[in-house]
């Protein structure tokens, strides 16, 4: 028998984990627990109800407003607390936070082989995204097992030495999450104000690399947009955190065409993805998920460590600037067959079968004695 400790902190980490982690529950052959940090507490527990995933353990490490350095400082102890106690033979953690550097972390000093879920992405640009390119890339040496979601991100491991017989292409876990939902979101409605007669831009944005002036900028671009467009709703989802909720609020509260709204359940968000006309957005996930759901997006970012839906032409990489912005969106609002043309028949990020790739891994790693 073998152990197998999930960790996640966060929603998006508990989106992209929970097929896994089912997976491995149906294993005879695998112990599976799960342990949540709860760098994101109240989404993170709104993700585990959802998908049906009670954590063995929960660390309880945030705070509110909480920094980096204070979160960095504070989850070590409890993460070695727990390899101790539940001793392991492989860990899992996805993608980028602090949370998934600090578990491959953790594991390095307990000499425990580490598996990293979505490993691979890059942008080059070590504070761009911030903190998690300078964590991803961290994290890719100390993994043991690197389960990358596309070929892209297995060439950029192996530029960075990684051994070929340690990197294997999975797809991503995300696609999987996506029909898990739509197996389970009968009878899930959004009610929370959609007008159904208008074209719905459906907007999320939360880096901190955009905090400030660039999350003015967006907010400006947005407030364009709803101007322009009589025909057009925006629904913009308000992330929890401060840094951004204040500004949102104070930007584009009170317009007529504006829908702010709280934190969407995720099955709700999958839904109003896939009903939208356009989607502008910051988020990673969104980037994977909304090429399967037919529905093209305009990235709010610099750069980006997913450049297949870009290349698959059903991304646009507009940046930061209002202007760009408005450009970008109003040309495939004008243009039906511009935004058609960014439909796209697969997608990029896998199968859907991911997690299973995963655990198979795993498997015949416990069969051979690990």
């Amino acid at each position: 028998m073998i152990k197998v400790l999930s960790i996640v902190g966060t929603r998006p980490e508990v989106i992209k984990m929970a097929p896994v982690i089912h997976q491995l529950h149906k294993e005879k052959q695998i112990k599976s627990f799960v342990a949540s940090t709860a760098q994101h507490r109240e989404i993170l527990d709104q993700m585990l109800a959802f998908f049906e995933i009670k954590p063995d353990f929960d660390l309880n490490i945030m705070e509110k407003n909480q920094s980096l350095p204070e979160l960095t400082a504070k989850l070590p102890i409890p993460l070695d607390n727990l390899l101790r106690e539940v001793k392991p033979d492989i860990v899992l953690a996805q993608g980028d936070t602090t949370t998934a550097f600090l578990v491959s972390l953790a594991c390095f000093y307990r000499k425990i082989p580490f598996g990293h879920v979505e490993a691979g992405l890059r942008t080059r640009d070590r504070f761009d995204p911030f903190p998690e390119e300078m964590n991803r890339t961290l994290i890719s040496q100390l993994a043991s097992f690197h389960f990358a979601p596309t070929q892209g991100a297995v060439d950029h491991l192996l530029s960075e030495g990684i051994k070929k017989d340690l990197i294997y292409l999975t797809g991503n876990t995300c696609i999987d999450a996506l029909g898990y939902v739509f197996a389970n979101e009968k009878g899930v409605k959004v009610d929370e104000g959609i007008d159904r007669s208008k074209k719905l831009i459906l907007v999320t944005t939360h880096r901190r690399e955009n905090w400030g002036d660039k999350l003015e900028q967006i907010c400006e671009a947005i407030k364009q947009l709803a101007d322009r467009n009589e025909g057009v709703q925006i629904v913009l989802p308000i992330h929890p955190n401060p840094n951004v909720r204040g500004t949102i609020l104070s930007k584009l509260g009170g317009h007529p065409r504006i829908l702010l709204v709280e934190p969407l359940s995720y099955e709700k968000f999958v839904i109003l993805m896939k009903r939208a006309y356009l989607i502008l957005s910051d988020s990673g996930g969104v980037q994977e998920e909304a090429p399967s759901l037919g529905t093209p997006v305009l990235i709010l970012r610099e750069t980006t460590e997913r450049p297949e839906a870009c290349e698959v032409g059903a991304a646009h990489l507009v940046g930061t600037k209002a202007g760009e912005i408005v450009a970008a969106a109003q040309e495939l609002l004008d243009d039906p067959r511009k935004r058609q043309a960014m439909v796209v028949k697969e997608s990029p990020f896998g199968d859907g079968r991911a997690a299973s790739r995963i655990v198979e891994v795993i498997r015949l790693w416990g069969a051979r004695g690990g």
